[in-house]
This record gives structure tokens, C-alpha cells and sequence, in this order.
């Protein structure tokens, strides 16, 4: 008997309790202002959404939707578009007479304001955002930052090496795996080379990779001097020295090293020594003195 009514005074304490909360919950809810009929109204006609500075991620699964039908280039405002809806350019209206050339209805006079909603909108990620880039463009003009974007990834100069990365990694990738086809050097210090169709050089502290290039003509031999890096705003990051002697000539060559990503073998147009053939040794071995700086100081000193 005492159990029960134990039971009995649990059991309606604990809807009291209940009941309480129910209360205050539905206080709660009476002091959340609500917007009114003319708020909403409001928000209806003027577009203003309740979740302000947030965007939209969407995806392409076509990006040519957004290119000129004509040129196959990115569309840039203004826009135009005919009666039946096809898009060009404003260069290809000109260029096609300012008839369209899907359906030959004149096109150039409408704009297509849709489109250039969308354009002006749309933001495009950096190729390099894998490579931890958080850069996002204007649609259609990527290229400035591209550029001179730090993120731009380097491939290792050796021939049969398939590896791509930032050029800090690089610079631990090539220390790691082509040890023993690294030349090291200091700043500012003269170093003699056996120069190959790539020779590969280090600095012995900071590590920056440095590749020397050799052309071959019927004229001569051509030279140049690359650092492995992305391109930079800042100009003449480093200098060189080259210097190639017989018994009987010598030549002097300064030069400012070119910023690449992957060696090519394109003959250089600029920013090269050169070397004529009847100052080559009948060896074949060709061995020359070089010297990095920062700066420009051999450039400066020449």
C-alpha cells in the first residue's frame, strides 16, 4: 500500500512537470516574432533572400553551353542572340554579317540578357585547385591569374621520370629519387659542368632546381638556364654566368634564368649562348663553367 502511493506521488509530479514545459514551449513560440503580411510581401517583390551572403555551387556537365557557338570561345558580354534563340558574340556578329549562322535570321540587335546574368555571376575554380589553389575567376578570364599562379604544379626534367607536383615537393622529389644525377652548386660560387641534353643542378640550401638545356644545330651547340618554378610577378629572381674556353678562345655568356614547368624541346628563341661548331672539342664532351646568383647581379656586373 505505502509502495503505491509512492508510485502515485512519483507518477504526478512528473506530469506536472510535463505540463510546465508544454507551457513555456508554447510562451516561447508566442515571443518569436513572426514577419507580417507586408513583410513578406516585401521580400516576395524585391527578391532579398532570409540567408544573405551565401551562394550557389552549381556544376556544368556541358561547359561548352557557355561558349560562342561560332568560335568556340568563351561567351563575354554583350551577347546577342537571334529570333530562334542561337547566341554569338559580338566579334562573330561582325564576322558573320550579322546573320546567324544556324538558322540565317539576323542576329547582333537582340541582347541576351539571361546569358550575361549568368556570365557576370559565374565564378571558375583555378586549374590548380587540386594542387590546394583557392582561386575563383571571372568566367572567361582565368588566364591572368593562371599566369602567375603559385600553385602551378612542375614536372621533373628528367626524361623518364613521370613525376608532377608543387616545386616545393619537387625540390624533395628530385633530392630523394635522381640523387645521383643532381650537379650541386652554391650561390655565387663557380661550378664546372659535363653538359648533357639536360643537366640537372641543386642548390645545396634552399634546393632550388635548376636545368641546363642543350640544343644541338648544324651550326652549333645552343644553351640555356631554367629554374624549375611556377611564374612569378617578381622579375630577374636569379642570374647566371656561362663560360666556355678552348685553347685558343673563350666565351662569356650572362643570363637570366627562365622561369619553366616542364622542359621543352623547342629551341629557345631568346635568352640562350651559343656555341658555333668549330669551337666544339672532337671529344664530344662539352664541359662549362657556370655560376647562379639571386638577382640580377651578373646581369648588372656584365
Amino acid at each position: 500500500m505505502f509502495m503505491n502511493v509512492i508510485l502515485f506521488f512519483f507518477a504526478y509530479f512528473r506530469l506536472i512537470i510535463h505540463i510546465l514545459c508544454v507551457r513555456d514551449g508554447l510562451r516561447n513560440q508566442r515571443l518569436v516574432r513572426q514577419p507580417s503580411l507586408q513583410e513578406n510581401a516585401k521580400t516576395e517583390e524585391t527578391g532579398e533572400a532570409e540567408i544573405i551572403n551565401s551562394f550557389l555551387s552549381l556544376t556544368l556537365l556541358d561547359p561548352d553551353v557557355l561558349e560562342c557557338p561560332t568560335c568556340c570561345e568563351p561567351l563575354k558580354i554583350p551577347i546577342f542572340q537571334c529570333d530562334n534563340g542561337h547566341l554569338a558574340c559580338s566579334l562573330c556578329c561582325q564576322k558573320v554579317n550579322n546573320i546567324c549562322p544556324s538558322c540565317k535570321l539576323p542576329i547582333g540587335y537582340n541582347r541576351c540578357r539571361a546569358i550575361e546574368k549568368v556570365i557576370e555571376a559565374s565564378r571558375v575554380s583555378c586549374p590548380n585547385a587540386k594542387y590546394v589553389c583557392q582561386e575563383k575567376t571571372a568566367f572567361g578570364n582565368p588566364f591572368k591569374h593562371e599566369k602567375q599562379c603559385c600553385f602551378t604544379p612542375c614536372s621533373c626534367p628528367i626524361s623518364d621520370c613521370n613525376y608532377i607536383g608543387l616545386s616545393k615537393d619537387l625540390i624533395n622529389h628530385v633530392r630523394a629519387k635522381h640523387k645521383n644525377d643532381l650537379n650541386l652548386f652554391v650561390w655565387d660560387t663557380p661550378l664546372i659542368i659535363d653538359c648533357k641534353k639536360i643537366t640537372l643542378l641543386q642548390e645545396e640550401k634552399d634546393g632550388e632546381v635548376v636545368v641546363v638545356q642543350v640544343f644541338s644545330s648544324s651550326r652549333g651547340l645552343t644553351l640555356t638556364v631554367s629554374c624549375m618554378s611556377p611564374l612569378t610577378s617578381k622579375l630577374g629572381r636569379f642570374s647566371c654566368s656561362l663560360k666556355f674556353a678552348t685553347s685558343t678562345t673563350r666565351l662569356k655568356q650572362t643570363l637570366m634564368l627562365k622561369e619553366i614547368q616542364k622542359v621543352s624541346d623547342e629551341h629557345p628563341g631568346e635568352g640562350f649562348m651559343f656555341i658555333p661548331s668549330y669551337m666544339l672539342p672532337s671529344t664530344g664532351n662539352l664541359q662549362m663553367g657556370i655560376c647562379i646568383s639571386r638577382g640580377q647581379d651578373h646581369i648588372l656586373h656584365a
